[in-house]
């Protein structure tokens, strides 16, 4: 196993990716993918629940090397190679402008056989010219969304699935950098309308967090910077500032790339007296000829500084991603926060980087398992208080927080 420096923050390498070379080495390209097949089959943590046939990975996959031409056709090779597996942690460290994005500014969900808008990112959105959730989504680009979904470029998954047919809807609604997303919807009104995907203007935060205080309540919002170092010191000016309100959200709602555990236990340090367990690990030791065995063990959280005694309240929704998830939990396994909000981006396990031997970028992989200290699988997980998203027109997570800290402060 090649064990390399831990990261969670995806980053893009374009000047590489979107680069033309003259002479494309495809024995290369089959060495590459002979290690990439390889690493997934001793590392990949998930291997076994995905049920994919790596013999079909190889069969297929090195038929399609004679048709690669460029390198952003090598890019999107290997590209393909890792979405077989419906898994948004297992990514490729570089992209093309043809690379499909990490992720789309909605989320659909498979409601009685249909494909319905569940969830608007709505605490990250600027404008929206309409509310669309609840709409079924018809067409992608004027073709039958459906159609769409069963010529997504992967072979050997089954796409019939629920679980990979919905991890595949939300990829093709994430979309290509240089394509356009145009989605035909049927409004739950039965109206039936265009839009626009790319007219969803995000928010552009500066800094690493917001703080502000409402009705003696405070906020803390982190802005995608659980990968900064610099987060755990502006955390504590920002809590001390705080250290008199009657209670504290924590909306981590925007943490959509993930980060370190190093930014976690800062943060969660500030709110327990005493070493608190917050997550499991599990990974299968493997021996050649040997019987595979599993290996585990809970971190725990040291206290740090002067602690926030207060009522506690995590925010979270379908762009909490990764340690933004091992937060969340984090906080109710030291039974120091309740919960709030929709499932998360649900990325599964521990990632570690791996190098190809010609190819000068990489992949990531879980390599191992992470659990609620209750023992919920972390992808599994469910806020402990379940919001349901019917309208962008307010803030339900938000105010259903704020609910629960008058409650727990009456």
């Amino acid at each position: 196993m090649k064990s390399l420096i831990l990261v969670f923050i995806f980053f893009f390498n374009f000047s590489f990716a979107n680069s033309q070379d003259s002479k494309i080495d495809q024995d290369k390209i089959k060495e590459d993918l002979n290690e990439i097949i390889t690493d997934i089959s001793h590392n990949y943590v998930y291997l076994q629940e995905k049920n994919i046939d790596l013999n079909c990975l190889q069969e297929y996959y090195i038929k399609q090397i004679p048709k690669i031409k460029t390198e952003e056709e090598t890019v999107l090779f290997f590209e393909y190679l890792l979405n077989e597996f419906y898994d948004n942690h297992l990514t490729l460290r570089t992209n093309t402008n043809s690379s499909f994005r990490l992720f789309a500014p909605i989320y659909t969900g498979i409601e009685n056989g249909k494909l319905i808008v569940t969830n608007i990112w709505q605490s990250q959105i600027e404008s929206s010219n309409q509310n669309i959730i609840g709409a079924e989504i018809i067409k992608f680009n004027g073709i039958d969304f459906e159609q769409v979904i069963k010529d997504f470029p992967t072979y050997c998954n089954d796409k019939s699935l629920p679980e990979t047919k919905e991890w595949i809807a939300n990829k093709i609604l994430a979309g290509r950098y240089n394509e356009p997303r145009i989605l035909s919807l049927k409004l739950p009104n039965k109206k039936e309308i265009e839009y626009n995907l790319d007219s969803i203007k995000l928010k552009n935060n500066e800094g690493l967090l917001h703080s502000k205080t409402i009705n003696k309540i405070g906020i803390i919002k982190i802005n995608n910077s659980l990968g900064d170092d610099d987060l755990v010191s502006a955390f504590d000016k920002a809590l001390n500032k705080l250290s008199n309100t009657k209670g504290l959200i924590i909306d981590l709602r925007n943490t959509i790339f993930g980060g370190d555990s190093y930014e976690a236990r800062g943060i969660m340090s500030r709110f327990i007296k005493e070493p608190k367990p917050y997550q499991k690990h599990s990974f299968i030791e493997k021996s050649k000829n040997n019987p595979n065995v599993e290996r585990s063990w809970i971190e725990y959280v040291a206290p740090r500084l002067e602690q926030y005694e207060k009522p506690v309240v995590i925010l979270v929704g379908r762009w909490t991603g990764s340690m933004g998830e091992g937060l969340a939990i984090g906080f109710e396994g030291m039974e120091r926060a309740e919960i709030v909000g929709s499932e998360m981006r649900r990325l599964a396990g521990e990632v570690y980087d791996f190098s190809f031997k010609h190819q000068r970028y990489g992949y990531k992989l879980s390599t191992a398992k992470l659990y609620h200290i209750n023992g919920t699988i972390r992808e599994k997980y469910i806020p402990t208080n379940y919001v349901k998203q019917t309208s962008t027109e307010k803030d339900e997570t938000l105010e259903k927080g704020i609910k629960l800290i008058n409650k727990l402060t009456e």
